[in-house]
This record gives C-alpha cells, sequence and structure tokens, in this order.
C-alpha cells in the first residue's frame, strides 16, 4: 500500500495498533466497573495538561499525560468521599478540566490554531515521542492486566466481594485509575480528546453484547478495536478526514451491525420455538 512508504503513516499505524490494542480491554473492565464516562472525563483533564504544557512552554504530550493521571487520582479519591453520589467526582473534574483548558487556550491565540490535532486526532501528530509512550503504555497495561486478571475480574464485577476474598481493593483501584489517565492520555494523538472514549467504549459495547464469556469478550473487544483502527486510518488518508471522527464513526456502524444481526438471531429463534410448539404439544396429546 502506497501510504505506508510514508514515515508519518507508518507512526500512525503502529500507534493505532498498539491502543486498539489496550485501549478496549480497559473499556471492558470500565463498562463492568460502570466507570464509562472516566474515559471522557480524563480526555479532558488531558486536554488541560496539554494547554498547560503549551502555555508554559513545556512538552504539551508529557504534561498531558502527567495530569491526566494527576486526574485519575483525585477522581479515585473524590470517589472515596463521595461514596453515595459516585458520578459527582466525574462531574467535577470533567468540568475543572475543561474550563482550566479553555482559559489556558483563551489567554494564547496561538494555541487555538494548533489545538485541532489534539481536539480530532491527526494521522500526522504521532511523533517519536508519543509512540514511545504508546508502546510504554501498551506493555505496562498488559502486564497489569495478565498478572492481576483475577483480582481484577472480582474488582470489576463487585469490590465488596473482591475486598472479602482477600484482594487489596484500594490499592487495585488506584493503579486502575493510574492506568485508565495513562492510556487516555496516551490514545489522544490519534482520536483525539473528544473521541477517545469512542475508542475505549465502543469495541467493549460490542463485544460485552456478542461474546458468550469474558475471555471472548476480551478477544472480540481488541479484534474490534484493531480493525476499527486499521481501517479509521486507511479511509482518513484516502478522505482526508479527521482521524478520529472517521475512526468513531467506523466503530459506530460496527455497533449497529452487531445490534441489527443479534435482533435478526433472537427474532429467528423465536419463530423456531413458536414453530416446534405444536409438535411438542401433538407428541404429548399422543402419548
Amino acid at each position: 500500500m502506497a501510504m505506508l512508504g510514508y514515515e508519518f503513516m507508518q507512526r500512525a499505524f503502529w500507534a493505532g495498533g498498539l491502543i486498539g490494542v489496550i485501549a478496549p480491554i480497559l473499556g471492558v473492565y470500565l463498562m463492568l466497573r460502570r466507570q464509562v464516562l472516566m474515559a471522557d472525563t480524563l480526555s479532558h483533564v488531558s486536554l488541560a495538561g496539554v494547554a498547560l504544557g503549551s502555555f508554559l512552554q513545556f512538552n504539551p504530550t508529557i504534561s498531558g499525560f502527567v495530569i491526566a493521571i494527576i486526574g485519575a487520582l483525585v477522581i479515585e479519591q473524590l470517589r472515596r468521599v463521595y461514596r453515595t453520589y459516585t458520578e459527582v467526582p466525574v462531574a467535577i473534574i470533567m468540568t475543572s478540566g475543561l474550563a482550566v483548558a479553555v482559559v489556558l487556550m483563551s489567554l494564547n491565540a496561538h494555541l487555538n490554531k494548533s489545538f485541532s490535532s489534539y481536539l480530532f486526532g491527526s494521522i500526522v501528530a504521532v511523533s517519536d515521542t508519543q509512540l514511545g509512550l504508546i508502546a510504554i503504555v501498551t506493555a505496562l497495561g498488559l502486564v497489569f492486566f495478565v498478572a492481576l486478571r483475577r483480582p481484577l475480574y472480582n474488582f470489576a464485577f463487585d469490590e465488596e466481594t473482591a475486598a472479602i476474598s482477600g484482594t487489596r481493593v484500594s490499592i487495585l483501584s488506584f493503579s486502575f485509575a493510574v492506568f485508565t489517565g495513562m492510556t487516555v492520555a496516551a490514545s489522544m494523538p490519534i482520536v483525539g480528546v473528544l473521541l477517545v472514549s469512542a475508542l475505549i467504549v465502543l469495541p467493549a459495547s460490542i463485544a460485552l453484547r456478542i461474546a458468550p464469556g469474558f475471555l471472548a469478550a476480551m478477544g472480540v473487544a481488541v479484534l474490534t478495536g484493531l480493525f476499527g483502527v486499521f481501517s479509521g486510518l486507511t479511509a482518513s488518508y484516502y478522505l482526508n478526514s479527521p482521524p478520529g471522527g472517521t475512526i468513531a464513526l467506523i466503530l459506530l456502524g460496527f455497533l449497529l451491525i452487531a445490534v441489527f444481526i443479534q435482533k435478526l438471531l433472537q427474532l429467528r429463534n423465536r419463530r423456531a420455538v413458536q414453530i416446534n410448539k405444536p409438535k411438542v404439544r401433538g407428541v404429548i396429546n399422543h402419548d
């Protein structure tokens, strides 16, 4: 393929492939923990970090990465303060991050022009530094999810049961929050701040709808994420469209197709049961 002859496309595909593996796995756990909005919130916090780095003339990638991790830790701490209202910490941090980003961007008009790549993603925006960070995050994430797969499984479904079974829920919860922040910040160059949650949530939504078990859901989510990222980057290159929006639309199409096929199968099964009912009654009456 001619597009792979360009160095920026090679970097984009490498970055997309790495994120396409780790983001859907994280998405499955976030959906099981009912913390889907956490990804969206941390993307806004990461944007504030990018704005702060640009304003202070520091590397915006590094600052966005660090601020996203800090934001994840603050959310986790606030979640323990507002135990009854678990959505409150998400709302507080989301609005705070967005407010800081908007104010910092307004202080320097030059920042507004360069922020479109952070908002919507860009296939030419993936630098060597970002690719290195994405590779580190993916490697750490795979080690994290493989080494702690059993505690994470119990932790994802019920924290109290996991604590009773001996899992150190507090440490695991903070570690999970830190990794969520790292993944969100690493995904930003490919899909952009506004659509990071699409890459994390949509493959997991498809997987949890059609997969027969937990491990199968992980496999389906990763395959869906990879196919969505690669097809989205390819379409973005030829159509000259923002990669974030293109990837999100393709994943949304996958979800609609999966829902449609599942409804057709359910309808076929119901008809098969209705057709077989008279036969069963006939056999019973005959006996």
